[in-house]
């Protein structure tokens, strides 16, 4: 008896350890599934952090906004950006403009915050994934998510200001609207 429950915990031990961790703890309402050609990006929104980004991020992706939207900016060693829908860096929405909202979230490897002019309070539509460490953007832009899954596919968007024939997010969807 105590073979099998030995073999049973370690099963479960193995079960838990080939999990992702995220996997176990996403919230499906603050959960974007973004799709490129290369697979599934999974982000991590946090309205704990930036609860107007979010509200916005969500609006847009629920209008389906995002699809077909262009990789304008992608920097090798820094960050691929997207979200305007005129694919030149200088595009928006219809909506109004988000106040900042600085936070404590570094601007590491994986990190998605709100792109803008140099006015803090001029973030949009547009967004950027972190290739690499930018801290130096560390309370000087809003984070508002963190990729937990797919990163490897952000890592394949084709690089340039602006890339030769950029890569297109497919489509972008909140995972508790996915079937």
């Amino acid at each position: 008896m105590r073979l099998f429950k030995s073999i049973g915990i370690a099963l479960l031990l193995a079960l838990t350890l080939a999990l992702p961790s995220q996997a176990l703890t996403l919230d499906p309402e603050n959960t974007l599934y973004l799709e490129t050609k290369h697979g599934r990006v999974v982000i991590k929104l946090r309205p704990d952090l930036a609860p107007k980004h979010v509200e916005r991020i969500k609006k847009l992706t629920r209008e389906k906004f995002y699809d077909g939207i262009v990789f304008h900016r992608v920097i090798e060693g820094f960050m691929a950006q997207t979200g305007d829908p005129t694919g030149t860096g200088t595009g928006s929405s219809k909506y109004p403009d988000v106040e900042a909202e600085f936070n404590h979230m570094p601007f590491v490897r994986g990190t998605v915050g709100a792109a803008r002019s140099q006015n803090p309070n001029s973030a949009n539509s547009q967004f950027f994934i972190c290739f690499a460490d930018a801290q130096f953007l560390n309370r000087q832009y809003t984070a508002w998510g963190e990729v937990v899954e797919g990163m490897e596919f952000v890592d394949k968007i084709k690089r340039g200001e602006p890339p030769t024939n950029p890569d297109k997010i497919v489509s972008m969807r909140i995972a508790a609207d996915v079937n």
